[in-house]
């Protein structure tokens, strides 16, 4: 079977010659993996791991300028400000882009949202090199997931341009501001959505979101503050993407077990990440409870068992999640995020040496 018609079956609910599983993980990492291997890019690491999926991030920042301050910080397409901080643990070293300046955080009034004079536009990016993009990758399922600081959300880009604890407030306290911020957020993305959807001419298979809604207990906030605020633009987001024929993935970290229920009434294809640790998220309940309308990505423990775990652990966890996630399809494996930068180049070969094991039916 080819990887798209491997994924059409499994998102069917049914049986193929095996899972499709992916592959996620911090760019440091991949830059390893390539180096171990003596490969010369990406995609031939992607190809010896027999990965189903590729990811475009699409037109983000395409010939952007973006503002540097005299600190090294970036502002980004929000007037959002990070700063590349370096993290260094014995022999491995990555990066993370860190928030230092949340340019709606002293706004006081909806007025002051509406006047803020950084809202990013959809026509400044050029989406014609999408199909040229899409045609690389003809067998493989090609999923649309924007850029990592761009991707599809409401509550993220919510925190960066508010910070957290004014969020939290403005959502208890301020709801209108908090409105206001939200429907910015949800009209650029539905506009970027839908230039990025009809430029890929039918070639993307799925459309990747982002946003975590939960903590490693419980849902960041109650149910009823997540349906006022952010289930109307989660549904449309979906929505969208149905009207070119795409199916829709979510990414969210936690326990989330709670919205299940709200993602399937908007209509979402697949969840991500099943956090194998986080509270009430154990694969084979989700499916017994939600797998007749929901389709599961992940599951495979980076908090422990991959970066920290023997081989053998990760050879046991694997044919675990197989065992659960093969009846009756609906299941995608995967890392439950990304392979962690500290985790031995020995466990990531275990882990895809047990996929390509205990993955086939």
């Amino acid at each position: 079977m080819t990887p798209k018609e491997r994924l059409k079956r499994i998102l069917a609910h049914q049986i193929a010659d095996r899972l499709p599983w992916d592959y996620w993980a911090d760019p440091t990492v991949t830059d390893r993996l390539v180096s171990h291997f003596g490969f010369s890019d990406t995609e031939q690491l992607l190809r010896y791991f027999d990965v189903d999926f590729r990811y475009l991030a699409g037109p983000s920042y395409a010939g952007q300028k973006l503002k540097k301050y005299d600190d090294g910080s970036v502002a980004d397409l929000w007037g959002v400000r990070r700063k590349t901080i370096t993290v260094e643990q014995g022999t491995f070293r990555w990066s993370y882009q860190h928030v230092v300046e949340s340019p709606l955080a002293s706004a006081t009034s909806v007025q002051e949202i509406e006047q803020y004079p950084n809202w990013p536009k959809a026509d400044w990016w050029d989406y014609s090199t999408l199909v040229h993009d899409c045609a690389k990758y003809r067998e493989h399922v090609i999923v649309n997931a924007g850029d990592r600081l761009d991707r599809t959300a409401q509550l993220k880009p919510l925190f960066y341009l508010r910070g957290m604890e004014q969020s939290y407030i403005d959502l208890v306290q301020n709801p209108k501001i908090a409105e206001a911020i939200i429907a910015h957020i949800r009209e650029y993305f539905l506009d970027y959505n839908r230039r990025v959807f009809e430029s890929a001419q039918g070639k993307l298979d799925i459309f990747m979101m982002g946003d975590d809604f939960g903590t490693q207990t419980g849902l960041m906030f109650d149910i009823t503050t997540w349906r006022r605020f952010f289930k109307p633009g989660f549904k449309a987001y979906i929505e969208l993407a149905h009207q070119f024929g795409l199916k829709v993935m979510h990414h969210t970290c936690g326990a989330v077990r709670e919205l299940i229920p709200e993602f399937i009434d908007c209509g979402l294809d697949i969840l991500q990440s099943i956090q194998p640790q986080a509270k009430g998220m154990d694969l084979a309940e989700l499916k017994k409870e939600f797998g007749h309308d929901l389709c599961f990505h992940g599951g495979i423990d980076i908090q422990h068992t991959v970066p920290h775990g023997t081989p053998d652990e990760i050879r046991q966890e694997v044919k675990q999640r197989c065992e659960i996630g093969k009846e009756n399809g609906g299941y995608i494996i995967c890392t439950a995020h990304n392979i962690p930068p500290d985790t031995p180049t020995q466990n990531i070969l275990a882990l895809f040496t047990a996929y390509q094991e205990f993955g086939k039916y």
